[in-house]
């Protein structure tokens, strides 16, 4: 029997995924025409993101409730912006297509 057979883990999260997801769609509206909204470009854009970001694992309601809360905390929220923000901006200049 494998390890991860043994546990339960389909409610363990990173909310900061969600957060950086919510992020990603308000500061990409502002760039409407001016840079590639294709798949491979977005995903990348939230990798690049996510692996800026500390993260917020939860397993409970009451998990995310402290990761909601987190956000609201002005540092964490301005580290996701400003995570979001390079990492478009590292993608608009260096897309993963021609």
């Amino acid at each position: 029997m494998a390890f991860i057979d043994s546990y339960n883990l389909e409610n363990l999260a990173n909310e900061a995924e969600h957060l950086v997801h919510d992020e990603l769609g308000r500061q990409l509206e502002s760039f409407q025409g001016e840079i590639c909204l294709c798949n491979d470009c977005v995903v990348d854009m939230a990798a690049m993101a996510l692996n800026t970001v500390k993260p917020l694992y939860r397993y409970s309601l009451l998990g995310t409730l402290w990761a909601s809360s987190a956000m609201s905390d002005g540092a964490y929220a301005e580290s996701v912006r400003e995570a979001v923000s390079n990492a478009i901006e590292k993608v608009r200049k260096n897309p993963s297509h021609d």
